[in-house]
């Protein structure tokens, strides 16, 4: 009998090892939640940027049938093509989803912003039309620096400046849903996201995404674009549509 208990014992686990166990496994699972969380993170960010890139490709594409790029949606609930857009302020907006037909939100469910140059919107544009759009960013001393573009760009032929800005407002503050609701705004310190939100429609803001709000420029997690004039006359001259 006494060898039989004994055997019962070592065949089996007592209460208080099985908590042991227990715990030990929840520790586990707790430590993978945070890099599982990061991970979903990671792949809306890539699934964004790739949806970014298709938009691109979908604008040049409108180009090379209307020999013009498209104006920003009517509102957050119309996604056809406004009527016309007199100034850069006018000419910013969400993304024309169904004159393009692509899908309008990304992988947050926010809806594409878009600022088109009112030059390149309103009617076909040539190898010498002005574009309007500059991205800045932030070096490493949190000075802003052009990153594609220059102070002015009165000059078309030097292709400086973009005919178009495509952008995600990221995850976290600014953003639109698709019902028009606009989403919780940034703080005290979100100042590039802030100046990418409501802007004049001219200048935007590309830079390293971060949570931490005494960098320069405070939290970001914007992920913006821009379409080359470069790319996009080379396009339009393969395609047939210019010059």
């Amino acid at each position: 009998m006494r060898s039989h208990h004994v055997t019962d014992r070592a065949a089996g686990f007592t209460l208080v090892e099985l908590t042991i166990v227990l715990v030990i496994v929840a520790l586990l699972i707790g430590g993978m939640l945070l890099p599982l969380s990061a991970q979903r993170d990671l792949q809306s960010i890539s699934e964004t940027e790739k949806q970014l890139s298709e938009i691109k490709e979908a604008l040049t594409g409108f180009a090379i049938i209307n020999g013009r790029l498209p104006r920003p949606a009517n509102s957050a609930t119309d996604g056809t093509e406004r009527s016309v857009c007199s100034n850069d302020a006018d000419c910013t907006g969400f993304i024309p989803w169904q004159a393009l037909g692509i899908q309008a939100t990304d992988s947050w469910n926010k809806l594409i912003r878009y600022a088109v140059s009112p030059s390149f919107s309103n009617s076909t544009f040539s190898l010498t039309t002005k574009a309007t759009k500059k991205i800045q960013t932030r070096d490493s001393a949190g000075n802003t620096a052009y990153l594609f573009g220059q102070a002015s760009c009165t000059n078309p032929t030097d292709n400086l400046c973009s005919p178009a800005v495509i952008f995600s407002q990221g995850k976290q503050r600014f953003g639109t849903s698709t019902d028009g609701v606009t989403l919780s705004g940034g703080t005290a310190t979100s100042i590039d996201e802030a100046a990418n939100d409501s802007g004049g429609g001219v200048s935007f803001m590309s830079r390293t995404a971060t949570d931490n709000t005494a960098a320069a420029g405070g939290e970001f997690d914007d992920i913006v674009t821009w379409i080359s004039p470069v790319v996009l006359f080379n396009r339009m001259v393969a395609a047939g549509k210019l010059p």
